[in-house]
C-alpha cells in the first residue's frame, strides 16, 4: 500500500515538474472553457486595435529584421546602422522589432539621422524593454500580431543577418508576396556572404521544381545601404515618392 502511494506521489511530482518546465505542453493538454478562449479572442483583438491606431499614419516604412545578438561593435550592427540612417535620409520611417541588436542599430541609425524610428516590442518572459532609439514604441503580447503590423505598414523588407526568428519572418513575409496576399514589395538580404547558402540552396530548390526564378524576383542581395533604398524606391509609385519627398522637405536643417 506504501509501495502504491509513494508511486502516485512520484508520478504527481514528475508531472507537476514537468508542467513547470513546459507550460505550453501542460496549456494544450488542458480542457478549454469557452470563457476562456473569449478571453484570449479578446485580448488578440484588442492588440490589433492598439497597433492599427499607433501605425496606421507612419508613411512609407520599411521594417528592417535580424538577430538581437550582435553587439555595437559588430559589423552587421554597424551595416544596420548604416541602412537605418540611409532609410531615413530618404524619408522612411524605420521599423523593427524594438528589441537590442541588429533592432536597436536600424532604429538607431534612423533616429541620428532625424528619421522616424517605430519598435514593435514583443513582451517576453526575461522582460525585453524597448531599446533607446525608439522614437514610438508598441508593445505586443502575441508574436503573430506583432508580425502582421510589420508586414502590414511596411512597402519593403530588409533582412538583417539572424537567426531562427529572422528566418520565420523572412520566410512568412516571402510566402505572403509569392501567393498574391501582399505586395510585390522589394525582400532585401543585406550581407551576400552571410546569405550565400541560402542563395545556392534557393537555386537546388528551383532546379527541384518546388518554385521558379518569376516567382521569387522581388528578392534582392547586397552589402550597400544605398543600393538597398535605390531598389526600394524604384518598386514605389508615384504619389508614394512624392510623399516621401514631402517628408525630407518638412524635416529641420541640421546646423
Amino acid at each position: 500500500m506504501k509501495k502504491r502511494q509513494a508511486k502516485r506521489m512520484s508520478t504527481r511530482h514528475v508531472d507537476s515538474s514537468r508542467a513547470a518546465v513546459d507550460p505550453e505542453r501542460a496549456f494544450l493538454a488542458e480542457s478549454k472553457l469557452p470563457g476562456d478562449e473569449a478571453a484570449r479572442l479578446r485580448r488578440i483583438s484588442d492588440e490589433f486595435s492598439r497597433g492599427f491606431r499607433a501605425l496606421y499614419q507612419i508613411g512609407p516604412a520599411v521594417t528592417v529584421f535580424g538577430s538581437a545578438r550582435f553587439k555595437e561593435n559588430h559589423r552587421y550592427y554597424k551595416l544596420a546602422r548604416s541602412v537605418g540612417a540611409e532609410l531615413a535620409r530618404a524619408g522612411f520611417a524605420t521599423m523593427t522589432g524594438g528589441g537590442p541588436g541588429i533592432m536597436e542599430a536600424a532604429n538607431r541609425g534612423a533616429h541620428e539621422a532625424g528619421g522616424a524610428s517605430y519598435g514593435l516590442n514583443i513582451i517576453l518572459p526575461h522582460e525585453q524593454s524597448a531599446n533607446r532609439y525608439v522614437d514610438r514604441s508598441v508593445e505586443f503580447r502575441y508574436f503573430f500580431a506583432r508580425k502582421v503590423m510589420l508586414v502590414k505598414y511596411s512597402c519593403a523588407f530588409i533582412i538583417m543577418p539572424g537567426g531562427l526568428g529572422t528566418l520565420d519572418e523572412l520566410y512568412e513575409t516571402a510566402t505572403l508576396i509569392q501567393c498574391g496576399k501582399i505586395g510585390p514589395f522589394p525582400v532585401i538580404l543585406m550581407g551576400t556572404e552571410f546569405w550565400e547558402g541560402m542563395r545556392r540552396w534557393g537555386k537546388f530548390m528551383m532546379k527541384e521544381g518546388v518554385f521558379n526564378a518569376s516567382e521569387v524576383k522581388f528578392g534582392h542581395r547586397t552589402n550597400s545601404p544605398s543600393e538597398a533604398v535605390d531598389v526600394i524606391r524604384k518598386s514605389l509609385r508615384p504619389a508614394d515618392l512624392a510623399q516621401l519627398n514631402r517628408i525630407v522637405r518638412a524635416r529641420p536643417k541640421r546646423m
